[in-house]
């Protein structure tokens, strides 16, 4: 028989590991970068995703903060990881209108066109020509 992978037991995930990933999710809503690096920095995956494939970095994005996406992207974060819906961080920063964030995911490395839509089609879809020119698209 093989062993479960500590936190877990037959029946899912143990309520405390539950409990503090919902307090990690939240940290990165609410642009808590200190505490939230801290708690890369002691081991929580810089990729953590919730049930619906939003990681950190892409909750931080959607809420506008800049400054803890950056540090998640210091922190191995991936700067184009897609949800389940295919969305990556950087399109719901064009989404949402936050350019502070979509300049700290390009710094990261974030790829405009990955994604479905991407944040270029985003941009297209929103009239947005500025960040057009950004991503050096037509």
């Amino acid at each position: 028989m093989s062993e479960l992978p500590e936190g877990t037991s037959p029946e899912g995930p143990d309520e405390d590991v539950i409990e503090l990933a919902t307090k990690i999710f939240d940290l990165a809503r609410q642009g808590e970068s200190a505490q939230l690096a801290a708690y890369l920095d002691a081991g929580v995956p810089a990729n953590l995703t919730n049930d619906r494939g939003d990681t950190l970095v892409m909750l931080a994005a959607y809420h506008g903060h800049a400054d803890t996406v950056t540090a998640l992207l210091a922190r191995g974060a991936e700067a184009d990881r897609a949800n389940d819906r295919g969305q990556t961080p950087l399109a719901g920063a064009v989404f949402k209108g936050e350019e502070a964030v979509i300049r700290a995911l390009l710094a990261g490395g974030a790829d405009p066109n990955a994604g479905t839509p991407s944040a270029v089609d985003t941009a297209r879809m929103f009239a947005k020509a500025d960040l057009l020119e950004l991503f050096g698209a037509k």
